[in-house]
């Protein structure tokens, strides 16, 4: 234990040192000490143990996901992960009418990476995609989609919304057949790789620049059949009769070199569509045909599908003693558990005293209820530290875990009081979840260490008599997607009776492995550190 003294100079030190430990909606606490001298107070940090073990995920639910991945991605200590995709169509206006002798000229396929602008150079924008894993490439064929997508399950009792999860299933009794998916074949793309170039449209003199996308034509004899030639029929004239009549495609990836690719893809945006380009001869008074589209765009209904070759298995879990090693696997992979305080808020016993009523003890005065009466000490902050095994890992790890409360499925109150970057949601949220501490400033050296400050939530558990809650912590590719959404369900939830994972794991391709509570590695226990400070009253 550490002991720092420093002496308090007029009362407004005294009272910032006294607001700290009040909680979220600032109830004033009182610590209860009379105030004489210049040095009455000290600072102390101390370790509380903690219990933290693997819980290796089941199918998870893929739809209503804000993006969708889409690829071949290699953990070097996991092994490869493939992801591909099914999506609806829905036309921007139905029942159309297009002109007499009409023309197919083209059918083209678009859909935008994440990217940034770096400037313009040699009159030309360059481009960094964002959200690329892997550097090789990948096979991608695209079918039409034969199975319906529903939106709502029937089988619950007040249509609620239908779940889809990643192995294709519906259901524990009740999957997708793969047959069903691979209709006509669309589209194929041999080793295929992401390209950052800015793409360029030329229309006479006219040119127009798009941002970096996958941008691809099609044959245009099925558009043909399928849309064009089924003008005034019912089929096209709105959306239910649209969607059951052509249900989507399926985009389906292979691997194609040892090093794969995948990419995090947002097929909600305007720009991403199917256009079909289309013309008719000129008018009496014109020399040149007349130019129309008809777009489709893709809409909510999307559903990822996951498949793992792990050439690491990942072991069940120690809910009593704790795991040596965390794995941390995004998509269908892997999330650790943390009881702190060993989990237990009371026992039965009055003669003896578990480790949650031990650290309350230490901290607080309770009535004979237990509820809280005054404290004894003034947390400043409290901390998880994770140490990256770094004999596993190399580079790979991701920038940013997640902390959550696995009872209510809902982030820890300290996320509501961190301040969230919309635009770099990189950089969003870093006091409550620190971001992977690196060797050096290169993104791909190798990581030493999280910081998860959760200083709130153990005030609340003092001041509120709030549950002590088990908390999950997974890999995430974006904290702010947790801000308002709800968590994805996991399809059973197994022994540990997590039974959600949140979304921004289920869209993180990466992995790491972590020193747990049971490690015997010199330093790198993972516990829980707390800062106080306490009356000094010699």
């Amino acid at each position: 234990m550490k002991n720092i003294k420093f002496p308090l100079k007029n009362l407004f030190i005294l009272a910032i040192l006294v607001t700290t430990f009040i909680a979220c909606d600032r109830d004033y606490i009182s610590l209860g000490s009379d105030i004489s001298g210049q040095n009455n107070f000290d600072v102390f940090d101390k370790e509380y143990e903690v219990i933290a073990f693997n819980n290796k995920l089941n199918p998870v639910q893929t739809n209503g996901l804000p993006s969708n991945l889409l690829g071949v991605y290699k953990d070097l200590v996991y092994g490869s992960s493939k992801a591909s995709m099914v999506t609806q169509l829905t036309p921007t206006i139905f029942d159309p009418t297009f002109p007499d002798s009409t023309r197919m000229d083209s059918v083209v396929l678009t859909i935008p990476y994440f990217s940034k602008s770096l400037g313009i150079e040699n009159e030309e924008t360059k481009y960094k995609l964002d959200s690329i894993y892997g550097d090789g490439d990948i096979n991608l064929k695209l079918y039409e989609n034969n199975y319906f997508l529903r939106s709502f399950d029937p089988n619950s009792e007040f249509n609620a919304p239908q779940k889809y999860y990643s192995d294709r299933s519906l259901s524990a009794s009740n999957q997708i057949p793969l047959s069903s998916l691979q209709g006509e074949v669309l589209h194929e793309f041999q080793g295929f790789k992401p390209n950052n170039s800015e793409i360029k449209l030329k229309q006479g003199e006219e040119v127009t620049r798009l941002a970096p996308a996958i941008r691809v034509k099609m044959d245009t004899t099925f558009w043909k059949n399928k849309i064009l030639l089924k003008e005034g029929q019912p089929e096209l004239s709105n959306a239910n009769n649209f969607q059951n009549y052509f249900r989507g495609i399926y985009f389906e990836t292979e691997a194609n070199t040892t090093n794969g690719v995948m990419m995090l893809l947002n097929f909600g945006v305007a720009n991403a569509n199917i256009t079909i380009h289309y013309s008719s001869p000129p008018t009496a008074s014109g020399t040149e045909r007349v130019s129309g589209t008809y777009q489709m765009n893709f809409p909510n209904n999307k559903v990822n599908f996951f498949e793992n070759d792990f050439s690491l298995a990942i072991p069940n879990g120690d809910p009593m003693m704790g795991d040596e090693k965390l794995y941390l696997k995004g998509g269908e992979g892997s999330m650790a558990i943390v009881d702190l305080f060993d989990g237990t808020d009371v026992d039965d016993n009055d003669a003896t005293m578990t480790a949650f009523e031990e650290f309350k003890n230490d901290f607080v005065e309770t009535d004979a209820d237990g509820k809280f009466v005054k404290a004894k000490r003034l947390i400043n902050e409290a901390n998880l530290i994770f140490y990256v095994d770094q004999s596993l890992t190399n580079g790979q790890e991701p920038d940013r875990i997640y902390i959550y409360d696995t009872k209510n499925q809902i982030p820890l109150i300290d996320f509501r009081f961190d301040a969230a970057d919309k635009n770099v949601p990189n950089n969003s949220r870093i006091s409550h979840l620190g971001k992977l501490e690196r060797e050096g400033d290169d993104e791909n050296s190798k990581g030493v260490r999280y910081k998860i400050k959760i200083t709130e939530h153990i005030k609340n558990l003092l001041l509120k008599d709030s549950t002590n809650v088990r908390l999950g912590v997974s890999v995430s590719t974006n904290v702010n997607m947790e801000e308002e959404r709800l968590q994805n369900s996991i399809l059973t939830p197994g022994i540990n009776t997590v039974e959600s994972i949140p979304g921004s794991s289920v869209l993180s391709p990466k992995g790491t492995v972590l020193y747990g509570n049971n490690t015997t590695v010199p330093g790198k226990r993972l516990h829980l550190e707390i800062l106080y400070t306490e009356p000094n009253n010699e």
